[in-house]
């Protein structure tokens, strides 16, 4: 099944150097049957990207965690989609939510998905005020909208350690 894993650059950064990336509580996101039953229209293509959305989404819950914790990379969601056997579904935390087993191997990761410089401000914003977006603050989820306007950078695993470098 292919899955998006919520990441941040540092979280990047710690895949390229150990070879696997392990998602925070073994969260990620795909196209489910309840995904999929909760779209009236839309292919396989359409409903996979609405997971990675929502993938990048929660980028922006780590981030903000990271910056709680003095981490000063930049400020741009990351996704790692990755093709994974051992996943169980979720319905019970969202619609397109699932679990995976353990860490993933470099092997098994398709793509990396990053923010581009042009996003950073939007983003740093976003993730400044993502709860009380989630509570329904209005202003909060404009500002979370300016940062999902800018479309996510598609990066081959092997680009990875190019593409840090050049941060």
């Amino acid at each position: 099944m292919r899955v998006y894993l919520p990441a941040t650059i540092a979280m990047l950064r710690k895949l390229d150097t150990e070879g696997e990336f392990a998602p925070v509580s073994g969260t990620g996101f795909a196209l489910t049957p309840a995904l999929r039953e909760s779209y009236t229209s839309g292919d396989t293509e359409e409903l996979e990207y609405a997971a990675l959305l929502d993938a990048a989404r929660a980028s922006l819950r780590l981030m903000a965690a990271e910056r709680e914790n003095g981490e000063k990379e930049p400020a741009r969601r990351a996704v790692v989609s990755a093709d994974v056997d051992d996943v169980t579904l979720r319905p019970d935390l969202d619609v397109a939510v699932v679990r995976l087993g353990g860490p993933v191997p470099r092997g098994r990761i398709a793509a990396v998905h990053v923010d581009t410089a042009e996003a950073e401000e939007p983003v740093l914003a976003a993730a400044e005020v993502i709860d009380a977006a989630d509570l329904g603050d209005e202003d909060a989820e404009f500002t979370l909208g300016e940062a999902e306007d800018h479309e996510l950078a598609w990066y081959a695993v092997q680009e990875l350690p190019f593409f840090l470098e050049l941060l």
